[in-house]
């Protein structure tokens, strides 16, 4: 495990690196399908600048919420803490962040979601790599299978052998990313982004059966009850669009590269 790197006498945290890292492949994907569809690539370096500060705020405000028993005594100081930084609350976040670009760009509708669906799929996936490196505690439960890991230098450390459960998610929507971007031309607008609910949301309840959290509700975590929500919108969403026969997209589907 690697929390921080030295680079230049500089103490950096690798966590912040990858979620860096993650931005900007996903703003490359955004880039490059903008331009596909005869938009200006700059709007990808707005895009993604609307969608870090709302995801910021988000991911905070969602932290404080999620844990305001345990942040309420300081509430002020935690606002500004580095820790705590919540994935829904930053996609809520930066979903809002990106509608109000696209409001003032009038780019909001369905084309969009379609254009953010592969991007935030392999941000995700980019982004895990950063909890694997840092060890931030998002690992697994304890298990000593082929290969398990313990993270005794990680910034929440184990000694205790567990599933590596930020590697099976960067695989997972790895693979998600790349058949979305696959698909990017296969359906009417809207369908795609559907298909992106369905399938993050059905690999994070999945890899939830071997993490740690807290079950809150039917035997289910915060994280599942949330993953759910996101699958039965996805799937409320294209059998609806199912029922109208507009899925596929009216030219033929030649697969892209």
């Amino acid at each position: 495990m690697q929390p921080e790197i030295n680079v230049l006498g500089v103490s950096i945290k690798t966590f912040g690196v990858c979620f860096a890292l993650a931005f900007i492949a996903a703003g490359a994907t955004v880039q490059r399908r903008l331009v596909e569809l005869g938009k200006s690539g700059e709007w990808a370096y707005e895009m993604v600048f609307a969608a870090v500060v709302g995801g910021l705020v988000g991911s905070r405000l969602y932290y404080l919420i999620q844990n305001y028993d345990e942040v309420k005594n300081d509430l002020f100081g935690n606002i500004f803490s580095g820790a705590g930084l919540v994935w829904y609350g930053g996609l809520i976040g930066g979903a809002i962040g990106v509608c109000l670009w696209a409001w003032r760009r009038d780019f909001l509708g369905l084309t969009l979601l379609d254009v953010c669906a592969p991007a935030l799929a392999i941000g995700y996936a980019i982004g895990r790599i950063g909890c694997q490196v840092s060890g931030d505690g998002d690992y697994g439960k304890a298990w000593d299978g082929p290969w398990a890991m313990s993270y005794p230098k990680g910034t929440v450390p184990t000694t205790q052998t567990v599933h590596p459960t930020p590697i099976y998610e960067t695989v997972a929507m790895g693979l998600v990313a790349w058949a979305l971007w696959r698909a990017r031309n296969a359906f009417r607008p809207g369908i795609l982004f559907a298909c992106y609910l369905v399938l993050a949301g059905s690999e994070r309840f999945l890899v939830e059966f071997l993490r740690r959290n807290n079950h809150v509700a039917l035997g289910l975590t915060a994280p599942q009850l949330e993953s759910l929500a996101m699958m039965v919108a996805g799937l409320v969403w294209i059998g609806l669009a199912a029922r109208r026969g507009s899925i596929r997209a009216v030219s033929a589907y030649a697969p892209t590269s």
